[in-house]
């Protein structure tokens, strides 16, 4: 899958610049947002909480944020 550049999309790319130093600390002791395997494995309650605007908790994110890390999830979670 491509980011907004035409390039394929990649998680320390385009993904882990998504989450700020506080969504990360805020979220560590359930798992680790700037971790691959840790991202890959809860991608699906991720995107959910994003979509539901549960996630962050200081405000939604904008819409073209939760399309790239959806677009990232169908085309596999590439690294």
């Amino acid at each position: 899958m491509q980011n907004g550049q035409g390039q394929h999309l990649g998680f320390n790319d385009d993904i882990k610049p998504l989450f700020r130093e506080k969504d990360r600390s805020a979220m560590m002791k359930a798992f680790d947002l700037w971790s691959y395997d840790d991202v890959v494995r809860h991608a699906p309650a991720i995107l959910g909480a994003l979509s539901r605007g549960s996630m962050p908790c200081d405000g939604a994110w904008p819409a073209e944020q939760i399309a790239t890390l959806k677009r990232w999830i169908d085309a596999g979670t590439p690294p």
